[in-house]
């Protein structure tokens, strides 16, 4: 695994109460994402239209 694999996408929708959502990427189907694997201090949560990496 290198950061060369790693992709770039926008936040479809999260919802905070139940941890997850989904992730559009620039190519290929919708991703589910869990907030357990949101790597950030604090409150781990998404908000729609944010564009991330993965």
């Amino acid at each position: 695994y290198t950061m060369s694999n790693r992709q770039t996408g926008t936040v479809k929708w999260f919802n905070d109460e139940k941890g997850f959502g989904f992730i559009t990427p620039q190519s290929g189907d919708d991703l589910f994402v869990h907030f357990k694997a949101i790597q950030s201090d604090g409150f781990k949560s998404l908000k729609e239209g944010q564009q991330v990496s993965f």
